[in-house]
Order: C-alpha cells, then structure tokens, then sequence
C-alpha cells in the first residue's frame, strides 16, 4: 500500500538559479524501511522537507509536480496535520529540544502534552520509551547536560513518543558511537515491526545494509538508482554517482575484479552475511 508518492518533483529554492531537485518520482510503501544515500547537496534533505509539508509552506521557492500523503494531496493538508503523520529528526539534536523541560523524563512527555495525550497515558508511554532508549541513568538530567549522543537518543525518542506513521531520520547516528548507532536500528526494526515506514538519510552504508528493505541515491539532484538493497548496494556504479558501498561489499566486488569474475547482487553485504554463508558451505 502506498503511503507517499512523489511524481515528477522539482524544485528551487528561493533566490538559486539551478534546481535543488529535478523530475523525482518514487512511491514509498508502507511499513518498508528506506536509505536515502547521495553526496552532500545532492538533493536528500529537499527531498525530506517536500514529504514532510516544509517546502514550498515554510522555504517558499517554486515546486512542481505532485505529491501526496496517504493518498491525499499533500496541500490538503496543513504543517500541524502532517506533524500528526510524520516525524521527523533533525542531524543536530539541539534544534529539536524543547528548551523549556528541566530533565529529559519531562522532555519526552513534552509532545504529548501539546496535543492533550490523558495523563496516565503519557506516563506509560515515556516508560516505555526509557526503556527502548535505555535513558535510566538519564531521565531525571537536564537534556542540555548531555553529550551529543544522548540528546540524539533523547531527541529521536521524543519523536516517536508521538506515535507517527511515518519516520523521517536525518543523518540519525551522526553523534553517536558504533555500538550506540547499532541500538538506534535495532529500534529502528522493532517500529518498522509495527508497520511504521522509515525514511532514513544516513551515511553509514554498512548499517543501511543490515537493516533497509530499498534503496534511493540521489546524485546532483537526480533521483539515479532505486530499488532493493541488495541489488543497489553490490553495484559498482553507486560510486561513480558519489555514494558509498557496504565494506563486505567492496572486498567481494575487488576479488570478484581480481580474478575475471562477474559480479552479481548476491554477493553478500554484511559481516553477518559472510558468517552465514560460510556456515552454510560447513567452512565454520
């Protein structure tokens, strides 16, 4: 089932005289997990700020072509409406907290009590997420006390505190470490368990390998290649378009290059793949 569908998108922002984006249409279905790769101004956060009703309302600038939520034109409905829908978390965590809450307990009920959530609710509902995000230790600080990292966590869990249908993650581990990154996907899996579609803008190509079901690469602002991540992320031509390719992939592409080889989209993408593999052919 479609949920977002964008036919022939372009468009310029306020003042540029090239277009930000040009002639992008994909559909995204619901409850499927999306990576959304490109190099820097390629066009991947324009695209966030189309679905999410932030240009042309809030940007101005001139957008064509049609796009639409839930199979409703998107200017049937107004930035308060899609903020019911879709959630969005910034790169810098900082933007996105309230300011106004004196610890990060607060912080996470903050949403819900703006839009009037029953208290007894509310409160199930951020220890919940204490839990998901494993905020324990954190939950009586100051969300400004923390290191980027947490506030990522804090930032993203306020988000989903609102229970939106639709995720949008912009460079969601950019603060945190490895093994803090890898606990933001596993949560990530368990929301898209529960149907939430998931559009994630990342530069680590190695956990959108494990953890997406397609992928996008913008280029130049061109929509350049779609379709699934294993078929995307073990084709060569991602890097002549400026994107990046998992490390499992890149070993099996050169060895595959070494010895006349011919690659194909079943050459393995994660570390995890690899095992498997070699478990299966009793090698381990």
């Amino acid at each position: 089932m479609s949920i977002i569908s964008l036919k022939n998108i372009s468009y310029k922002y306020p003042l540029d005289e090239k277009e930000a984006i040009r002639d992008v249409s994909f559909t995204f279905e619901k409850g499927r997990v999306y990576g959304l790769m490109g190099a820097n101004e390629s066009g991947k956060t324009t695209i966030c700020n189309i679905i999410r009703g932030f240009i042309p309302g809030l940007y101005k600038g001139q957008l064509t072509g049609e796009v639409t939520i839930k199979e409703k034109h998107i200017n049937d409905y107004n930035i308060g409406d899609l903020a019911t829908i879709i959630g969005y978390s910034f790169q810098n965590p900082f933007t996105q907290l309230s300011g106004v809450k004196d610890n990060v307990y607060e912080e996470l009920a903050y949403g819900m009590e703006n839009i009037g959530i029953p208290r007894n609710r509310m409160i199930k509902k951020v220890d919940e997420l204490v839990e998901m995000f494993q905020l324990d230790d954190l939950a009586d600080k100051n969300p400004f006390e923390l290191s980027g990292g947490q506030k990522q966590r804090v930032a993203i869990a306020s988000m989903i505190a609102l229970d939106p249908e639709i995720i949008i993650l912009d460079e969601p581990t950019s603060q945190l470490d490895p093994k803090s990154s890898e606990d933001i996907f596993k949560i990530l899996h368990l929301l898209k368990d529960q149907g939430k579609t998931i559009l994630l803008v990342e530069h680590k190509v190695d956990l959108l390998a494990e953890y997406c079901d397609e992928t996008l690469l913008m280029n130049k602002g061109e929509l350049v290649m779609t379709g699934p991540v294993k078929e995307i992320l073990s084709n060569p031509m991602v890097l002549q378009y400026g994107g990046q390719l998992p490390q499992v992939a890149l070993y099996y592409i050169k060895k595959a290059k070494d010895t006349n080889m011919k690659t194909t989209n079943l050459i393995p993408l994660t570390v995890k793949e690899v095992y498997e593999g070699l478990q299966k052919d009793g090698e381990v």
